[in-house]
């Protein structure tokens, strides 16, 4: 295999497909990424068994073939290599020479036939969106995945296809954050899928603001073309649970919020809640937030908004993280909070189909 390509696109190519690599791999195949050069094209692709990326730079190719070069370590080479054209050359041994300039790099390699074979979706029920509407609805709820290991159905996303709507839910059982989106597809092709973390978050650097993803629901693997660019994924096996019965019913007092002064307010106040507590106080009263954190050894802060408030007086509490979470990640600069009492969930909205629940913390 021979072919030489721009220091830029060869970079660029490994930067998209080298965050699957696994650093902690019993399989030394599973650290390298698989090279194949053919008609104008070198194909780079990576797994760790449970996500793969495949992607496709242009080079001149002199000789196709392939090999399984260390994927980091070939990035890391290539990063430093002086901006002009590379040569890459590699024997029957997979040993692979690379030069660039006055640089010269060999490294060794694995045979391209002992790397495992991206999945195939032949079968598969097939949706179409746009990047720049799925990467936002990602943005909006990813946060709320659960990290906790043992409750493994909760640590990833649940994208349910019903009824001409895609819904997309994380939660981790103290918060959910909830996303409706408009996508066209016939009854037999509904689906409800849980695509894991490690996936979401690389979908999410593959998403752009341009162009269409198409999204291929195999039996238990997932799979996503975005450009050039495939992922998939194996699907995280299990029953979601029932996120519908922890949405509140009707609120009885809605706060309109401007959406960056609520968020730094509570950012400021936070500084003084403890992690033993780790909870600040909304209080109301006519017209008027407080928002205040009391720290027995360390101290208490409050900062007072002004709000259209005519509802009653009281106050309720909520981990500020939490609280924080989905301010950071929505555009709007203005959101709802929906309030039944100080024991019932809290709930942010704004003006598109988006719901946050965020369970209070009792106050002592």
């Amino acid at each position: 295999m021979k072919f030489s390509v721009s220091k830029e696109k060869l970079l660029a190519g490994l930067q998209t497909v080298q965050n699957v690599v696994s650093t902690r791999t019993t399989l030394p195949i599973l650290s390298n990424v698989l090279l194949r050069a053919e008609a104008g094209q070198v194909r780079l692709t990576t797994t760790d068994l449970d996500v793969g990326v495949s992607g496709t730079i242009d080079a001149q190719i002199e000789k196709p073939g392939g090999t399984t070069l260390p994927a980091r370590r070939l990035a890391s080479i290539v990063r430093e290599l002086p901006a002009a054209e590379v040569q890459v050359e590699v024997d029957s041994k997979n040993s692979a020479t690379l030069r660039c300039g006055q640089s010269f790099f060999k490294i060794l390699g694995l045979p391209e036939e002992e790397f495992p074979p991206l999945p195939k979706f032949d079968d598969a029920k097939s949706f179409s969106l746009p990047q720049q509407i799925l990467r936002d609805a990602l943005k909006k709820t990813s946060y709320a995945i659960s990290t906790d290991e043992t409750r493994y159905v909760l640590n990833g996303i649940l994208f349910s296809f019903k009824e001409n709507k895609l819904t997309m839910v994380a939660t981790d059982g103290r918060r959910l954050g909830l996303v409706d989106l408009e996508v066209e597809f016939p009854r037999s092709q509904e689906a409800d899928i849980i695509v894991p973390t490690k996936c979401v978050t690389e979908l999410g650097r593959l998403l752009g603001d341009e162009g269409e993803v198409k999204m291929s629901v195999g039996e238990n693997q997932v799979a996503f073309e975005v450009g050039g660019t495939l992922l998939v994924s194996k699907l995280i096996e299990g029953n979601y649970p029932n996120y519908r019965q922890v949405i509140p019913g009707e609120a009885k007092e809605r706060i309109t919020l401007e959406r960056e002064l609520f968020l730094n307010a509570v950012h400021r106040v936070s500084l003084l809640s403890s992690e033993k507590s780790n909870s600040v106080k909304l209080i109301f009263t006519k017209n008027n937030i407080e928002i205040a954190a009391n720290t027995p050894d360390v101290g208490e802060a409050r900062e007072s908004l002004a709000v259209a408030y005519k509802g009653r007086d009281f106050s309720i509490a909520f981990n500020p993280e939490f609280l924080m979470a989905p301010l950071r990640n929505l555009p709007n600069d203005e959101v709802f909070l929906d309030l039944i009492d100080e024991m019932s969930p809290g709930v942010i909205k704004i003006q598109s189909p988006f719901l946050y629940v965020l369970m209070p913390m009792r106050i002592s």
